[in-house]
């Protein structure tokens, strides 16, 4: 297997590989296979594929239908459109309910190729966050990825997973088990703790590693794959052990990682949390790189910003 991935190629023929074994398994598409590569799927069960069309909301309700019957569906589409545009039949008709659905969220944050505001999920987890019931995650890379799959079909109750489209190498270890609530250390540090998931991992670690080289900073870094529930216990023992805390979002500052830890020690341990991330503005049109410059996402950007705060 490659050392890098794209997480979204992985998640039709991870999908049918569970399916193989789970008849109960089906998934659901908004007229986005190709985008969010369910096309493995599609193939080897027709039968078990309901091509809903551009229609996100109808596509949540067809899905708690499924679930009520006892099917395990995996609803499938651009994170924008199954949170924002879906939200009142994403809260009513399955998470109210309770229901075991899985929602697929392809193309996160701002890297959407040059698709622009209209199509960044910057709420997203926002969103999912505040509705109750719900479990929010975005793995690391596509081997986290295959581990959140075979996870979620087995997990009982409504998730949302967010799917990146961006080559990662692999940041979980050969014998790693994806645990709900649980982070994972990517690297030691005693001086402060970055926390961050998904497609900024790699800027996040670069930015650690100049810190450390040019200004003897020694950061941890987490990652926070599971951002609904988050991992107390790491985020507890980090405030303790620990300068502060930076979190890394590719979403708006607002209601992100940043905001789900900054609730949580605000009352068991207040500590110093630096937000980096969108800052409460809409996205732009631009290559991902162009974004990671005009919203300071990109390594240098992600340590300037850190030594600011520090200063």
């Amino acid at each position: 297997m490659s050392d890098v991935l794209v997480p979204r190629n992985i998640v039709g023929s991870t999908l049918a590989e569970i399916a193989e074994k789970d008849p109960a398994v089906v998934v659901l598409d908004a007229d986005f296979y190709t985008c969010t590569i369910t096309e493995e799927y599609k193939d080897r069960f027709p039968d078990r594929f309901v091509e809903v069309g551009i229609a996100e909301q109808n596509m949540m309700g067809i899905a708690a239908g499924l679930a009520t019957a006892g099917m395990k569906p995996f609803a499938s589409a651009l994170a924008a459109f199954c949170t924002r545009r879906a939200c009142d039949q994403v809260t009513t008709s399955i998470a109210l309910q309770n229901l075991n659905v899985k929602i697929l969220g392809v193309y996160p944050g701002l890297f959407v190729g040059k698709n622009g505001g209209s199509h960044q999920a910057l709420e997203d987890i926002a969103i999912t966050r505040a509705i109750a019931r719900m479990s929010v995650v975005q793995p690391a890379d596509a081997w986290e990825l295959m581990e959140v799959l075979h996870f979620a079909v087995r997990h009982t109750g409504p998730m949302y997973i967010r799917i990146s489209r961006e080559p990662t190498p692999r940041y979980i270890p050969d014998n790693y088990t994806f645990q709900l609530g649980k982070s994972s250390l990517l690297r030691q540090g005693t001086d402060l703790t970055i926390m961050t998931y998904g497609e900024l991992i790699a800027d996040t670690l670069e930015a650690a590693e100049f810190l450390s080289f040019k200004h003897g900073i020694k950061a941890r870094v987490l990652n926070m794959s599971s951002l609904k529930p988050i991992d107390t216990k790491a985020a507890l023992q980090a405030a303790r052990e620990t300068d502060c805390i930076i979190t890394v979002d590719n979403h708006n500052i607002i209601g992100g990682l940043g905001s789900a830890v900054a609730e949580y020690l605000s009352e068991v341990h207040p500590t110093r949390v630096k937000r980096i991330g969108v800052r409460d503005v809409f996205g732009r049109s631009g290559s991902n790189q162009e974004m990671k410059r005009k919203f300071g996402l990109s390594a240098e950007d992600i340590a300037v910003q850190i030594l600011d705060y520090l200063n």
